[in-house]
């Protein structure tokens, strides 16, 4: 190679550029790549609108995603949503406007904290009720338990009692050796 073709090839074809050096830097190239897609260029008249318009992309669910927010996704529809949202945002309209756009054209699925109403009942009840429920059943479940209990200790004869009372002061006294040989052996 003469000088005049290394000074005008590309940096990867340069001789002397280890192969290892070059992955490395394709290789950071290519994660930035996913970073520039999340940049918003488009600037709103006011910072105040460009503060709505961040907390509004924040509180609504991508439809195609389902578990991320407009702001986190990248796919056409979110990035169409946004738009939407600014150009709300520049036409004046407040918060319940939108939102009432938005579930007007992509349904209550939008929203994550759904609006209280007949249909979200159950949805907004049903952590209490449950909680419930499982503070109903530990009440029932011990209160069988005590009365089992005092039914089984009510159920001994006067004679039985005295067997088990004579067996557990047995068993508190353990200098007593002479009832059980093979106790005082183990010792």
């Amino acid at each position: 190679m003469t000088v005049e073709q290394t000074q005008t090839s590309p940096f990867y074809l340069t001789p002397g550029l280890p192969t290892k050096r070059l992955l490395v830097s394709m290789l950071c190239g290519l994660m930035c790549l996913s970073a520039w897609g999340v940049i918003e260029v488009d600037r709103l008249s006011s910072p105040a609108l460009s503060e709505r318009y961040q907390q509004l992309v924040a509180e609504y669910r991508c439809p195609k995603c389902q578990n991320q927010n407009l702001a986190e996704s990248n796919s056409p529809i979110s990035i169409d949503l946004r738009t939407e949202i600014r150009r709300l945002l520049e036409e004046g309209a407040s918060d319940a406007q939108i939102s009432d756009y938005l579930v007007a054209r992509y349904g209550e699925f939008v929203l994550y904290r759904p609006r209280v109403q007949a249909s979200t009942y159950l949805l907004w009840l049903a952590p209490a009720l449950l909680l419930l429920l499982g503070l109903l059943v530990v009440v029932f479940i011990v209160r069988r338990q005590k009365r089992a209990a005092s039914a089984t200790q009510a159920a001994l004869s006067g004679a039985e009692q005295a067997a088990l009372q004579a067996l557990l002061s047995d068993g508190e006294n353990p200098q007593d050796k002479s009832i059980n040989p093979n106790k005082a052996e183990v010792e």
